[in-house]
């Protein structure tokens, strides 16, 4: 299968692309004003939004479900997630973790990008499509699920072989959004930080070799590598 990784946003917060010739997956959906980002990163690969076959959260916090909404009300793709999580993207159940320590010029930069891309102005989605652990859905690039609880309950590692990558979602962050201090460590905001290592560890033996967080930048890498990294700053 050929397959390419597009990256849309910035170290802020991201979404990405699984490009390919039998469509594309939207990976995240970052935030409510991305839309004309994802449209230009589309039109310079040469596609489109109608190629767009599901988009896969790794969670359903609102810096996740940004363009879901409308991708979904608007051109009929459908929003999968995973079950522990579907309330939360329906905008029922919300996160009430503290986030932890934080820099003042950090918060700025992060409420700065929040605002230019309407964060405030966030659209639960409607309508899910839910999946369970161990999944590998019927999506461009073969999309494998693998439970990682502890960000939320239904937070999941996105396995795509096809483009060389583990999608952690805010289990892992690369560059704290509240300190700017870029190196792996748990996502703040966290419900359940002290499950997230463990969790981790299912995904020590796998090949990839990007690991991609939902906040910093891409952590070239394995995953046993990312857990001792993680584990190395604890």
């Amino acid at each position: 299968m050929n397959a390419e990784l597009i990256r849309i946003g910035d170290d802020l917060v991201a979404m990405h692309a699984i490009v390919t010739d039998a469509g594309i997956t939207l990976v995240d959906a970052g935030l409510p004003g991305d839309r004309r980002a994802l449209r230009r990163a589309l039109d310079a690969a040469g596609r489109s939004l109608t190629e767009i076959r599901g988009v896969v959260l790794t969670h359903g916090d609102i810096d996740h479900i940004g363009v879901a909404e409308w991708l979904r009300a608007e051109h009929g793709i459908p929003i999968h997630v995973h079950e522990a999580d579907a309330a939360r993207a329906r905008g029922e159940e919300k996160s009430h973790a503290a986030g932890g320590a934080w820099r003042l010029r950090a918060i700025l930069q992060f409420l700065a990008a929040g605002l230019r891309r309407g964060a405030l102005r966030p659209r639960h989605v409607g309508e899910v499509r839910t999946f369970r652990d161990g999944e590998v859905l019927d999506l461009p690039g073969a999309p494998e699920i693998i439970g990682l609880p502890g960000h939320s309950p239904g937070s999941v590692a996105v396995r795509v072989p096809a483009v060389d990558a583990v999608f952690v979602g805010d289990a892992i962050t690369t560059r704290n959004v509240l300190t700017g201090v870029a190196a792996v460590a748990i996502g703040p905001f966290s419900d359940d930080p002290g499950q997230t290592p463990g969790s981790l560890e299912r995904l020590r033996s796998l090949p990839e070799r990007r690991m991609i967080p939902g906040h910093g930048p891409i952590f070239e890498g394995t995953a046993a590598r990312l857990i001792e990294e993680l584990a190395g700053d604890r």
